[in-house]
């Protein structure tokens, strides 16, 4: 099964605690900062999500959200 995520840019605070949980290593640190000025998470699709849900489940902010097809 595949999976896909997506990350709310204005409510995730970047503290990376869900790419520390991800074993598939598909979530990374963006490059740019959102508007309350914290680096947020982004999905790398490399094909290798199984959607999980970890992540979503241990993320503080409730920005993740988890997609299998």
């Amino acid at each position: 099964m595949k999976g896909s995520i997506t990350t709310d840019r204005e409510l995730c605070k970047g503290c990376g605690i869900c790419i520390e949980f991800c074993d598939k290593k598909v979530l990374a640190f963006d490059a740019k900062v959102n508007l309350a000025g914290y680096i947020p998470v982004k999905f790398i699709n490399n094909g290798e999500c199984n959607g999980c849900g970890v992540c979503a489940i241990v993320c503080p902010d409730v920005a993740i959200e988890v997609y299998r097809e």
